[in-house]
């Protein structure tokens, strides 16, 4: 099972947005030498609704051979498309992703029927471990509890990156589902609760400009070690909040760009941070000695 702190990583770009492989490089060996468990690449904060399919796949296969088997790689293989969602998984696993984090389709905004059938199909067609992730404010589309303990019967889906920031459904679900499926949290200012609550870790934003700390922060939660976990995490509040100002990665490609670890490169439609909200970022680095 993967546990920890889970960096959903960002995709550097150059101006123009392609893809900034040497960035790209750079940043995993920096969560390979800061402590971070394992790397997301190309979910939704790596903008994988904008690479086209070679990008994306292509993407994978880097930070996969990068990492050297050195952390477990999740590729993000979520579509809107089960067919595609399979053609995604299917091509994860042929490189060597160790997992996949599927979310749900957005913006079809299927029953709890159709969702169940998305996501069996799409663990019956790949044989690799699977995560699902249920983030409705994004995707206009909610997962309920029941329907998530249904596909937790599926062997192959091995737990969700719950990111309702609901942790009182969160415990619910870990207490209801099978021990061997794992409830991440998707949502850095709830994620310290969800894992006081028994979730097995953090699939994190904060974590790309924060990495050692959100790595301790995992470490202290999990071990049951609540006044400490807390007192960190009230530390990086900041972080958790100013990250979000506008949509996600915009500040937080934003302020990776500050802290010189790639471009400031983002690919439209979303565009870089604004002006107005450099400053509430640029505070709440210095807050937790970011910068």
């Amino acid at each position: 099972m993967i546990t920890g702190s889970i960096v959903a990583l960002v995709t550097p770009m150059h101006s123009n947005g392609d893809v900034d492989w040497e960035a790209l490089d750079k940043l995993v060996d920096m969560h390979l030498d800061k402590g971070t468990d394992s790397i997301v690449a190309v979910g939704t904060t790596g903008e994988s609704a904008t690479l086209n399919c070679d990008e994306h796949c292509q993407v994978i296969k880097r930070v996969v051979d990068r990492v050297a088997g050195r952390m477990p790689v999740i590729a993000g293989t979520g579509a809107n498309s089960t067919a595609e969602a399979i053609e995604l998984t299917a091509e994860a696993k042929r490189v060597g992703a160790d997992a996949c984090l599927l979310v749900t389709p957005y913006y079809n905004k299927p029953t709890q029927e159709g969702l169940y059938q998305h996501f069996k199909a799409i663990a019956e067609a790949v044989d690799i471990d699977q995560i699902l992730y249920n983030v409705p404010g994004r995707t206009a589309c909610d997962m309920q509890t029941e329907t998530v303990l249904r596909l937790a019967e599926v062997p192959n889906i091995v737990g969700i990156k719950e990111a309702t920031g609901d942790v009182e459904r969160g415990v619910d679900l870990i207490q209801r589902a099978p021990e061997d499926f794992a409830v991440y949290s998707g949502d850095d200012p709830t994620a310290v609760e969800l894992m006081l609550g028994g979730g097995k870790g953090n699939i994190s934003v904060t974590a790309n400009v924060a990495p050692a700390e959100m790595s301790e922060l995992c470490r202290l939660a999990m071990a049951g070690e609540t006044e400490q976990a807390r007192d960190l995490n009230n530390r990086l509040m900041p972080l958790h909040e100013k990250l979000f100002v506008e949509a996600n990665p915009i500040p937080v490609k934003w302020a990776m760009a500050e802290m010189g670890l790639m471009g400031l490169g983002i690919r439209l439609p979303l565009t870089v941070l604004a002006d107005g909200c450099h400053a509430q970022v640029r505070e709440a680095m210095q807050k937790c000695d970011i910068i």
